[in-house]
């Protein structure tokens, strides 16, 4: 269907890609791979036309669709054959509500009222988001921009549907829906998808093939099994199979189990229990958004030297939650207690050392021309953060030119080098790949352990067993659960790592598994 013959890009001195052969056949799905930074959004980009118009490089190469060249046709000519969603959905929206964008594209290729209104109800029904219908796109969760914005291109019945990390601001289930309703497009209607994700452990079962980026310019592409033997980013499952010495490895939970059967765990020692006061305590927390309430009498209590985790579904109040304990906007009700004095009650400046937050769009907090000036305003210890959490990053980029998991990174280094004395992150792991995670996970955890309490908002169940010592999990604006986290998370079969589904509690993450003889 869509071909790549000898695709190079170059970005002023960098190679960004060399000599890419890709064909994505009909009905085929294809994952996307690499490092953060490795070129996954630049190649996505050459497909849909945006690379280089839109970014400057030089491109060489063909794109080739049915085997006529498109190279030198601008996205607009493409569009009723390649639906695009990139890694900030908001950013794409043209209209005010849930239907209106919907239908916006269907009205630009000429499509009959009546074409429109049945392509409408059917993505509604089939993204699950029919009672977002009527609601702003502004008052939308991430996760349900996501959606929207997916939904936007599929009414538009494209042959193939290209996607930059598309599941990264869902929950584990909304996740897992919209990937089994792309395969069952694929599946059923032949549609074809090339999609670009961190989160392997959600992609892998649906993926036909693997193109993985080297992040030197050049690609291999395979089958899963073959190109996940020697990849350096995996999903835990594989992590574990190697670990294990299973060959073939397991690509899904349910094949790992039945090869575990015969595995012999050494039992995890007993950890040390929590101590430590409380650092930040919240009582009776009520946030409203216009009508909707979006959190309900919540109480929260941070202790000291304790990273905690929050999590829910899309929509549940995380984000509303974090903004509230920072104080940076209006609460209905209740109050934030931190050394006895509310954040709400300080300037803005006081605020931020007090409660800094990283809020989903990171990279809002973005202004300066390069790395290096972001850097120095920011402080000592911001660039040996950033080197730390992706590396490779020259000091002259501008932020902007960054791919998104660099800038989150970036973001990341300018906040913790200011080491407030309570840090909330809300989805700090979008854009970033496991080695990066991992990294970023022992921050935190050296962080709070440092004095400085850590409160994380994320749909990531796998930074989740990483990273966190307590969990509260949110849903409908309340607070449902909270308490160790091997004692939420390890119970809950939507939230739990894949270790734990395979192995069961208490047993978390790969590195705390040991064979027994």
């Amino acid at each position: 269907m869509i071909e790549l013959r000898n695709i190079s890009f170059r970005y002023a001195e960098q190679q960004i890609l060399g000599g890419v052969d890709l064909l994505v056949e009909d009905g085929e799905f294809v994952l996307v791979s690499g490092r953060t930074g490795s070129g996954k959004s630049t190649l996505l980009g050459i497909v849909n036309g945006l690379v280089p118009r839109f970014s400057g490089g030089d491109l060489s190469g063909d794109v080739l669709i049915d085997g006529v060249s498109v190279l030198r046709q601008p996205p607009r000519e493409r569009a009723h054959l390649i639906g695009y969603v990139g890694q900030d959905p908001a950013a794409g929206f043209v209209t005010d509500t849930v239907e209106e964008e919907l239908a916006y594209g269907m009205e630009q290729l000429g499509l009959t009222s009546t074409t429109m209104r049945r392509r409408v109800e059917e993505t509604l029904d089939l993204l699950g988001i029919a009672d977002l219908r009527a609601r702003d796109l502004r008052t939308l969760s991430g996760g349900q921009q996501q959606r929207v914005a997916i939904g936007s291109v599929l009414t538009m019945h494209p042959r193939l549907l290209v996607l930059d990390e598309p599941t990264s601001a869902l929950d584990p289930t909304a996740a897992e829906d919209v990937l089994a309703t792309l395969r069952r497009l694929v599946e059923d209607l032949g549609l074809s998808v090339l999609l670009a994700e961190h989160r392997l452990e959600r992609v892998i079962p649906f993926a036909d093939q693997i193109c993985l980026l080297d992040g030197r310019g050049g690609v291999r592409v395979g089958t899963p099994t073959d190109v996940l033997a020697s990849s350096p980013v995996v999903p835990p499952i594989v992590e574990l199979g190697r670990l294990i010495g299973w060959d073939p490895l397991p690509l899904t939970v349910r094949d790992a189990r039945r090869v575990a059967r015969a595995v012999h765990l050494a039992p995890l020692p007993a950890r040390p229990a929590a101590s430590g006061g409380t650092a930040l305590s919240a009582a009776g927390l009520s946030v409203v958004h216009g009508r909707t309430v979006a959190l309900r009498e919540v109480d929260v209590h941070l202790a000291e030297g304790r990273v905690t985790a929050l999590i829910g579904r899309n929509g549940s109040g995380k984000s509303s939650l974090l903004w509230a304990l920072q104080g940076g906007r209006r609460r209905y009700a209740g109050r934030v207690d931190v050394g006895g004095i509310d954040p709400a009650s300080l300037d803005a400046a006081e605020r931020r050392a007090t409660v800094g937050l990283v809020p989903q769009s990171a990279s809002d907090l973005l202004y300066l021309e390069t790395v290096a000036e972001e850097c120095a305003a920011a402080g000592e210890g911001c660039r040996d953060i950033l080197s730390r959490l992706a590396p490779g990053i020259d000091d002259e980029s501008h932020p902007r030119d960054l791919s998104e998991g660099q800038r989150l990174a970036l973001v990341l280094a300018i906040v913790l080098a200011a080491r407030p004395r309570i840090l909330l992150l809300d989805e700090p792991t979008r854009g970033l790949d496991y080695p990066a995670k991992a990294e970023l996970s022992r921050v935190l955890r050296d962080l709070a352990a440092d004095g400085h309490p850590v409160f994380v908002a994320t749909h990531d169940v796998e930074f989740v067993a990483q990273v966190a010592d307590d969990v509260v999990v949110l849903a409908e604006g309340e607070v449902v659960s909270s308490g160790p986290v091997r004692d939420v998370i390890a119970e809950s079969p939507s939230y739990a790592p894949q270790v734990t589904k395979i192995f069961g509690a208490p047993w978390l993450r790969v590195d705390e598994v040991e064979v027994l003889a």
